[in-house]
């Protein structure tokens, strides 16, 4: 065994295991199962020109290398991104603990109830700190929140407005300047006009349906708006505020001036800079909108014993159940950074949160009139973290650089400096002598704080927070480490079995591409810092771009979308760019396939462009004759299609190259969704099939955690003619010669996470990719034979293979009243998370098991659905009280003294010998969906508020 190869540490399956898996699917070689698998035609004919792979030793040492490479100067630039505090107790804890990053969007409820209760803290502590009624579990980042609450008060204006055409959006000046390059991005295909301007010169027209204001303004000073509010909602102007949360400690909340929207990021609450993200933004309004907020809301129902229990609330208002009807095509959230930044509220407390929002007011205040000794004068009458100085910038940046300082400059005469939670004594001095130097003048040694309470000309804060008892019992290590692990064991996570879940590829996040997101050189970096302070960032940055565009075949990448959904819009929006520069801008017709995921067709309307639906044949592909009707029908406006490969169904279709042909013969551009492109890396690619533009899901493919619902980033790649149009950052120029606006806030996206495919892909090289692509396909066919014989496996290949993944049809079994939920939840019992439910097509399971599980874990897998399918059998007329519609079985139920069951206890809980081992016990029992929805719960309410209606 080579002790140095990581792909014998990533790909589960050995060589012993491999030969009895191709015995057991009837292939003599590996060669011969792709041969079966993909069609003629679109294999590659060369490996992938990639360096050859790293031993994880090797890869340590050379990343840390790339580390010293950044410059961590302090930064004190502001603009939304602040360096902040990562308690020790949530960084061990829960960063760095692949019980948190391992886990999967918490659908599964009875499963996840530890994440649920931790995004239920989040959501409190948002409506607490706004003054919000409902609160959702997380957004992207601030700049695209901000993008989600101008298309929600979009959606949600008057009959009169609608009828009228009023779509007229005030933006603010006082807006972050990447903010405004996303609202600019997202309202042009909508047909939103942005009119951007001085809030004090605003005229509150009939023709403005909504506005945004920035709440402290971009450069700190610290606005009134509650006239401005009054008089928006008495001409029927919705208005929505950008916060920055922590200054909502002690700043009246907008909701109490009467905002309809807050927007912002969390970032603040201990998460790092990371050099622009992941970080978790956040969305709040009013109850009345619940059923129009984008994004996942946690919200409180009960379970079968009629205990309390949560789960995702109002789902049906999501993309992948409104499809081209949704508002948003937001398909996840920001998880792991939203736990965090809930546990940092957690740990702190109300009252440590105002010793921190004081501290550092204290310290503007402090540095504020230090600079005023020197003869500086300071802008910002009214103000939180950030000053305002009237200074030589150029002489200012020289002497600042020198010293290892990042400032804002702004113009020739402007100076911004934002404090921050890290800001010490020592900083303050150390801009002081910057100041000095400029002047010739001698520094002021601080020795201390400005004492005092903050004065805010009437806006400080009077109204309670974060009453509820979780915000307050934690505050010692001791206790908040055991209220993480707690939570932590009510999830069932990739630590504990496998999660076979279609199309989401939930395969090994490996430690060596994990551990340099805890580095300072890493993970301290503000996104806005000039480029020669970040050299090892931006040869990570440009290198993986570069390992894409050889995987994908393309010429050209952007790292900047943060999430698949973002991905589909980037590329679908870069398509758009190209059509308008070649003066086919009528180009707005999207063909998609009836068996899309429902961010595509969600997508493309926000793209600005109409969805037709293509056929799909009986066996589950793409209907040709009917998609070259339709292209044909529509090839004077046909701007793209969206394809999926291989297919969602788990099929290489062998009439791709066909497909994409119609699609350029008509006018149009192809673009592949990536969700799948774990059966392709090494084999072939998006170029080979004939498309133009696929995003990636890094968060799939290519080893990003899913962090139990987010981060994840989705970048896009492109053939040389789309080159030109990938996005661009006002802030640090990225993308092509005729870039669009933004995408995201940050000019590289979620950039620490990008880290961990860089070290997947070094540490793979050419043919580890390869192999575990073509391990992936084995294993999905391995658990194919094993239960062929006993459920049926809807779709396959020409030869009879699948691709990565399968669908095994549930349905038969409605016969004996069981669903596909009953089978899922049943599974529980065995310990394993289930698979994709009804997705697809309804009724079924789509199952991926992914090339890190071993044979054992796949045998343990099937032997469960093979004990469940004996189960179903065993149902009869007599026997409706059974253990499949039972499940899940908790401890409490089945320790419980009574037993009214007319099965065994061991059989509920402990169905198979190898599930008394490691046993995982759900903590709740089957919630009632519908019950959650009637009665919307989304914030930590004390129990005795709602314990009535249970």
């Amino acid at each position: 065994m080579n002790t140095d190869s990581f792909a014998l540490r990533h790909i589960g399956p050995d060589d012993k295991d491999i030969n009895k898996m191709l015995k057991a699917v009837g292939a003599d070689t590996l060669e011969q199962l792709v041969y079966e698998t993909l069609p003629d035609g679109i294999r590659l004919k060369a490996d992938l020109d990639l360096p050859p792979p790293m031993t994880e030793n090797e890869y340590l040492t050379h990343i840390q290398k790339l580390a010293l490479k950044n410059k961590v100067f302090r930064s004190f630039i502001g603009l939304g991104y602040h360096e902040s505090l990562t308690p020790s107790v949530i960084k061990r804890n829960i960063l760095e603990n692949p019980g948190w990053y391992t886990a999967y969007t918490p659908y599964q409820a009875e499963i996840a109830q530890g994440r649920l209760e931790a995004l239920l803290n989040f959501q409190t502590m948002v409506a607490d700190l706004t003054g919000m009624e409902i609160a959702n579990a997380s957004l992207l980042d601030e700049g695209t929140a901000a993008a989600e609450a101008m298309t929600m008060l979009f959606e949600v204006r008057t009959r009169e407005q609608k009828k009228n055409k009023v779509v007229k959006f005030f933006v603010s000046e006082e807006v972050l300047p990447q903010t405004l390059s996303v609202l600019q991005t997202r309202s042009v295909p909508l047909g939103i006009e942005l009119v951007v301007g001085k809030h004090d010169d605003f005229n509150f027209s009939g023709d403005f349906y909504g506005a945004i204001l920035q709440y402290p303004g971009k450069y700190g000073r610290v606005y009134h708006y509650a006239d401005f509010v009054a008089n928006a909602k008495a001409n029927g102007i919705k208005v929505a505020i950008a916060a920055d949360i922590l200054s909502l400690v002690l700043l009246t909340p907008p909701g109490e001036f009467g905002a309809d929207v807050v927007v912002g990021t969390t970032q603040r609450f201990g998460i790092p800079l990371g050099y622009g993200g992941p970080h978790a933004a956040y969305f709040a309004t009013k109850e009345e909108y619940k059923r129009n907020i984008p994004g996942r809301i946690i919200g409180v129902t009960k379970d079968a014993d009629g205990n309390s229990a949560l789960r995702m609330a109002l789902q049906t208002r999501e993309q992948h159940i409104k499809r081209d009807k949704a508002t948003s095509n937001i398909c996840t959230a920001q998880v792991l950074l939203a736990v965090m930044a809930g546990m940092y509220a957690v740990y702190h407390g109300p009252e440590g949160l105002k010793y921190i929002a004081d501290k550092i007011h204290m310290s503007a205040v402090t540095l504020a009139e230090a600079l005023r000794r020197l003869g500086y004068k300071q802008l910002n009458d009214v103000y939180f973290d950030t000053v305002l100085i009237e200074a030589n910038a150029e002489k200012i940046r020289f002497l600042a650089e020198v010293e290892q300082v990042n400032l804002l400059y702004i113009g020739f005469d402007k100076v911004a400096i934002s404090v921050n939670e890290a800001t010490t004594l020592e900083d303050i001095n150390t801009i002081g002598k910057i100041f000095a130097k400029a002047t010739g003048k001698n520094s002021i040694e601080i020795e201390g704080l400005v004492k005092g309470n903050p004065v805010f000309n009437g806006l400080k804060r009077t109204s309670p927070f974060l009453e509820s008892d979780v915000f307050n019992l934690y505050h010692s290590e001791t206790e908040l480490m055991r209220y993480i692990k707690k939570l932590e064991r009510k999830d069932l996570s990739l630590n504990h079995s496998m999660i076979s879940l279609g199309s989401c590829t939930m395969k090994l996040n490996a430690a060596s591409e994990m551990f340099p997101l805890s580095w300072f050189q890493w993970n301290n970096i503000h996104p806005f810092v000039p480029l020669n302070q970040v050299g090892g960032y931006q040869e990570v940055l440009s290198e993986l771009e570069k390992q894409l565009n050889i995987i994908t075949g393309f010429s050209a990448t952007s790292l900047q979308p943060n999430s698949g959904a973002q991905g589909e819009y980037a590329g679908l929006m870069v398509i758009r760019a190209y059509h308008e520069s070649k003066g086919n801008g009528h180009r707005n017709i999207c063909l998609i396939p009836s068996s899309a995921h429902g961010t595509n067709p969600a997508s493309a309307v926000m793209a600005g462009m109409k969805v037709v639906v293509t056929k799909t044949d009986e066996k589950g592909n793409i209907d040709v004759d009917d998609l070259k009707e339709k292209a044909e029908i529509h090839k004077d406006n046909l701007a793209a299609l969206m394809v999926t490969y291989p297919s969602t169904h788990g099929v290489f279709e062998s009439s791709i190259k066909d497909i994409t042909s119609i699609i350029h013969d008509n006018g149009g551009q192809v673009y592949m969704d990536g969700a799948n492109m774990n059966a392709q890396v090494g084999l072939t690619n998006p170029a080979t099939i004939g498309a133009d533009v696929c995003h990636l899901n890094l968060h799939k493919t290519f080893a990003i955690p899913h962090g139990g619902g987010g981060p994840g980033v989705g970048p896009i790649c492109v053939a040389s003619h789309l080159a030109a149009f990938l996005p661009s950052n006002p802030m640090i120029r990225t993308g092509g010669r005729d870039a669009i606006s933004a995408i995201s806030a940050a000019p590289w996206g979620s950039a620490m996470a990008c880290l961990i495919s860089y070290g997947y892909i070094k540490m793979l090289g050419a043919q580890g990719l390869k192999n575990a692509t073509i391990t992936a396909i084995l294993n999905a066919n391995y658990i194919k034979n094993r239960l062929e014989n006993h459920y049926n496996i809807l779709y396959t290949g020409e030869r009879g293979r699948a691709a990565h993944e399968m669908i095994v049809d549930c349905r038969p079994f409605k016969k004996k009243g069981i669903e596909v939920s009953d089978i899922a939840k049943r599974l529980m019992d065995y310990g394993f998370h289930a698979p994709t439910v009804s997705f697809p097509v309804a009724g079924t399971l789509m199952i991926e098991p992914t090339e890190s599980e071993s044979l054992v874990e796949l045998d343990r897998f099937c032997d469960a659905m093979l004990s469940i399918k004996k189960e179903i059998d065993e149902i009869n007329e007599e026997n409706a009280n059974n253990v499949l519609k039972n499940a899940p079985h908790t401890l409490a139920l089945v320790t419980a003294t009574e037993w009214n069951f007319p099965y065994s206890r061991e059989k509920a809980a402990y169905p198979l010998e190898f599930v008394a081992d490691n046993k995982f016990w759900p903590s709740v029992r089957r919630v009632d969906d519908a019950y959650g929805d009637r009665n919307l719960i989304c914030t930590c309410t004390p129990i005795e508020a709602y314990i009535e209606i249970f």
